[in-house]
């Protein structure tokens, strides 16, 4: 294992906390002014947009020739399709606290998975982190007065079944590495979600007679700094990120860090705006961070990190 890729991995997972967590404040900024499925075709818009410039001018270079893409595709149903469509659906019929808790369990599902498919293996002290940071999520979200509505059971199934696509990605993903660079797969991804989105968009206003409203929200400029803080870094930044670091680090290990956007949501709602951070707060984000750390620190020694001799190149 090369320290420094190592190292830059671990980055990689805090930075995609760091930008998730903001990424919750940019969302409601931009449902003021559009649709939940128009402001995904803007948000995928951007990023694939952006990232095909560098691709177009030959920055980045991407090889499909000979490689199995009907794989990525399938990964493109779990995320970022599967995940946005059933968490927006689900959300209709629940609470975002109730998607909170549910998300939480996030780190739990692809322990699970990753053992399955991946025969990733980690410890008991392991186990116990990822039970910790779990744990400090949901009384952060339960001490603020969420809790699950069990009669509201489709909402509740779609919300896990949302978790179960990030999970599901995050392993699969795992595994297409061996062959496959983290540019190219989130080139595809970013594609293949912008594409299906414009379209069930495109339909949904057509139906509707709506067409002249799609374009609309972009005479705002809050709309648009929201979308491309959205599209460029909570969805281009972190895919390609992410995707790095799932090259070089366990799928368990990786899955994690996403608990710690809790803490930065809460420090930009104390920040931005004027939100009060109360005890449980503190308690609940330390637990998060010691169990972050002990996910990563237990295990046994890593082993050689996942294969890839067909990296993007950079001209």
């Amino acid at each position: 294992m090369n320290p420094s890729g190592l190292t830059l991995a671990y980055l990689c997972a805090v930075m995609n906390a760091l930008i998730m967590g903001f990424s919750f404040l940019f969302t409601k900024i931009a449902l003021e002014f559009a649709e939940p499925l128009d402001t995904l075709t803007f948000r995928f818009a951007a990023s694939f947009a952006v990232m095909s410039v560098p691709v177009l001018l030959g920055r980045v270079r991407l090889n499909y020739r000979g490689k199995k893409l009907r794989k990525v595709l399938l990964l493109a149903t779990l995320y970022p399709l599967g995940f946005f469509t059933l968490q927006s659906y689900g959300l209709q019929h629940a609470t975002s606290g109730e998607g909170g808790i549910l998300f939480a369990f996030t780190p739990v599902l692809t322990v699970l998975l990753a053992f399955l498919f991946l025969k990733e293996t980690t410890t008991l002290p392991q186990k116990l982190s990822i039970c910790l940071s779990v744990g400090g999520v949901l009384f952060i979200i339960i001490m603020k007065g969420s809790g699950i509505d069990w009669s509201n059971m489709k909402g509740i199934i779609l919300l896990f079944l949302s978790c179960l696509a990030v999970a599901g990605y995050s392993v699969f993903a795992r595994r297409l590495l061996k062959s496959f660079s983290p540019a190219e797969i989130t080139y595809v991804m970013l594609g293949i979600a912008f594409l299906c989105f414009l379209a069930a968009s495109l339909a949904g206003h057509a139906t509707a007679g709506t067409l002249d409203r799609l374009f609309a929200p972009l005479a705002s400029g809050s709309f648009i700094a929201a979308i491309l803080y959205l599209g460029i870094l909570s969805t281009l930044v972190t895919a390609l990120s992410s995707n790095y670091a799932l090259s070089r680090i366990e799928a368990s290990k990786m899955s994690v860090f996403s608990n710690l956007s809790t803490i930065v949501s809460i420090a930009a709602g104390a920040l931005l705006l004027g939100e009060e951070v109360r005890t449980y707060h503190i308690a609940g984000s330390a637990l998060i961070i010691a169990g972050v750390m002990g996910t990563n620190l237990l295990g046994k020694k890593s082993k050689r990190h996942v294969p890839n001799t067909n990296r993007a190149k950079a001209g």
